[in-house]
């Protein structure tokens, strides 16, 4: 179990978040239009995945942004934008944005990629959403880094993040 702060309180977080060197856990989340979206879905591209609370604060929509500027200068490369909130909600916000660049997944279905990706929030006030972390995967989903933000307030490193894929 690891430990991060919200705010300088700190905050548990349950699961093991993948090692660099492993392969990454499959999953299956929900899509666009409810629809199930799996790892596989992404299979033979390099995948960037942002885990984060929720869209609707600030740091979290600052990262899609961020992300999403990116992202357009990644050869084979997919962001995945992966969070409690409602597609509905992730599509309308990338939408009035004007981001193309990011997929987004909600954790509706699926939570037990909370404990098995290592960012399930443990208690607090945001208990049951996922901590902000980075796990950077190849075309064959094998990690090749990840972070777990030690603040959650705070915005993950995107440079060593793509970094990874050089």
């Amino acid at each position: 179990m690891a430990q991060v702060t919200l705010k300088g309180n700190p905050v548990e977080i349950g699961g093991v978040l993948p090692a660099a060197g492993s392969q990454a856990p499959a999953f299956t989340l929900v899509g666009e239009g409810l629809a199930d979206t799996s790892l596989q879905d992404f299979a033979g591209r390099r995948k960037v995945l942002n885990i984060f609370p929720s869209i609707d604060t600030p740091t979290c929509a600052t990262s899609v942004r961020t992300f999403n500027a990116k992202a357009g200068s990644l050869d084979n490369t997919v962001v995945l934008c992966i969070s409690a909130d409602l597609p509905f909600a992730q599509a309308r916000f990338c939408g009035a944005e004007g981001l193309d660049n990011v997929k987004t997944l909600s954790t509706l279905r699926g939570r037990d990629f909370h404990d098995t990706y290592g960012v399930a929030i443990n208690n607090g006030p945001l208990a049951g959403l996922t901590a902000r972390a980075v796990v950077v995967l190849d075309e064959n989903d094998t990690v090749l880094h990840t972070e777990l933000v030690g603040e959650i307030a705070d915005e993950p490193d995107y440079e060593a993040a793509l970094a990874a894929l050089s």
